[in-house]
């Protein structure tokens, strides 16, 4: 009788099961991707351009909406006009200096009062001072082709027909350094002689004031005013 052997068995042993690496978009095998984190900051990068510049529009908007409703009306304007033109009257009288020129002038200045200088220190022409009382207020001015922003002295006074005053004392006295410097001011035959001499003299550094002048003095016939 056949005897029947046993087959051994081999136990396998269990082998233990490797840790799992852990993978995500920034680290692979605990490595961190350097091109995947450039891609991501590129991408923040971009977010944050598109909320500055909503934001920019939004405040832009916001200026817009605001300069619409400071928007000076002609009432305002002819309202400005009836209030200065008794004082340029007066001094056409005594020094013979169109009110057409001083009216467009100070409306010009001062953007037709409603400036600080002009609703604030009652300077109505833009007149510079080193005096202790001068304000320190920001300008702008035509240098080199351009527009630039500065910063200057600028003088006050009580009221704005102390102001048309001391502007007519300008052309009459002329500067420190030429009395004589707004005489052709003075004698001009109109008020576009008259305009055509201030850009002449140098009385602004914007190369189209005369021009603008002669606009405000057409558009409000302000020259009505002159043949006193």
């Amino acid at each position: 009788m056949a005897v029947k052997r046993k087959r051994k068995t081999t136990k396998r042993k269990s082998r233990g099961r490797r840790p799992q690496q852990k993978h995500n978009f920034l680290f692979e095998n605990g490595h961190l991707q350097v091109t995947n984190l450039l891609v991501v900051l590129l991408f923040l990068g971009v977010l944050m351009l598109q909320f500055v510049g909503w934001t920019s529009q939004d405040n832009s908007q916001k200026n817009s909406a605001t300069n619409a409703t400071m928007q000076i009306t002609d009432n305002q304007k002819r309202a400005f006009i009836a209030q200065i033109l008794p004082i340029a009257q007066a001094e056409q009288q005594k020094y013979k200096i169109f009110a057409s020129i001083t009216l467009a002038q100070a409306a010009l200045e001062s953007d037709w009062g409603q400036s600080q200088l002009a609703s604030q220190y009652h300077n109505l022409f833009g007149v510079k001072s080193s005096a202790s009382d001068a304000q320190l207020l920001t300008t702008k001015e035509y240098v080199n082709g351009q527009w630039i922003t500065v910063q200057a002295r600028f003088a006050t006074y009580a009221s704005w027909k102390q102001s048309v005053q001391a502007h007519t004392q300008l052309f009459v006295n002329g500067t420190a350094w030429d009395h004589a410097h707004y005489e052709e001011v003075l004698t001009a035959t109109n008020y576009q002689q008259a305009a055509e001499a201030l850009q002449k003299k140098g009385y602004a550094t914007d190369p189209q004031y005369a021009q603008k002048l002669i606009s405000l003095i057409k558009e409000y016939q302000l020259n009505k005013y002159d043949g006193l």
